[in-house]
């Protein structure tokens, strides 16, 4: 994990709402959090947790993660593969069952580079856990299937 700089998150909170022109009193109306503890926050007298930290980037209309990463919830690794595997799984030109396979290959990938799959790696894309040994599609799986689907073999 990254280490702690909460001087620095609260820094970046308050250049954030400035830019967004919101007071300490609008983003605490918009996020549930009290006035206040927003203060300590910015202050670097305070460590938020995750939930309002996700509250605050709503708020603020910025990544969650990147906030994380500046209190040290997240490293910036971690945050990076959660942002890849948000994009994938927002591509709405390609189905479910894609989607699945192209994580499955992204954390073969990244294993094969030394690096642990991520936290959701295990669950299918329609959100149903089931651990693997590995993302290497199988003998039997329709990895790449769709490609080839729609031509006419005789063509």
């Amino acid at each position: 994990m990254a280490s702690l700089n909460v001087g620095n998150l609260g820094e970046y909170l308050r250049e954030q709402r400035r830019a967004a022109q919101l007071s300490l009193r609008q983003l605490a109306d918009a996020t549930g959090v009290s006035n206040p503890y927003l203060s300590q926050i910015e202050r670097g007298l305070r460590k938020p947790s995750a939930d309002v930290l996700q509250q605050v980037a709503k708020a603020l209309r910025i990544s969650a993660e990147t906030l994380y990463v500046r209190a040290g919830i997240l490293d910036e690794r971690e945050r990076e593969e959660l942002e890849t595997r948000a994009v994938i799984l927002a591509d709405p030109s390609i189905n479910e069952r894609q989607k699945n396979v192209l994580l499955q290959i992204y954390d073969s990938f990244r294993r094969e580079n030394g690096f642990v799959p991520g936290p959701d790696a295990d669950a299918d894309a329609d959100g149903d856990a089931g651990p693997r040994e590995d993302a290497r599609p199988r003998k039997g799986d329709d990895a790449g299937a769709d490609a080839t689907e729609d031509q006419d073999p005789h063509s």
